[in-house]
């Protein structure tokens, strides 16, 4: 077991969010989602680029997961550190 107290951040690896690629082979856009989860164009975006996510909204992903039938796994991926 490791302690990420002595870590870096970059250290440890981070989550790449996935929603852009689910969406665009599925062929529906942003404005699309928007109306099928009542979720705000501003926090689909910042999903869709991953960018500026500090905490994921779990309620948020489980409205994708269901009007898109698909697992949070589909939207979210741990990336492991690059070991030098």
């Amino acid at each position: 077991m490791k302690s990420i107290i002595q870590y870096q951040t970059q250290e440890y690896g981070h989550i790449r969010v996935k929603l852009a690629e689910v969406l665009d082979s599925r062929g529906i856009t942003r404005n699309k989602l928007r109306t099928l989860t009542g979720t705000k164009y501003e926090v689909i975006d910042r999903y869709y680029k991953g960018v500026s996510i500090e905490m994921a909204d779990l309620d948020f992903l489980a409205k994708v997961c269901f009007v898109l039938d698909c697992e949070v796994s589909d939207l979210l991926e741990y990336q492991r550190p690059k070991m030098s």
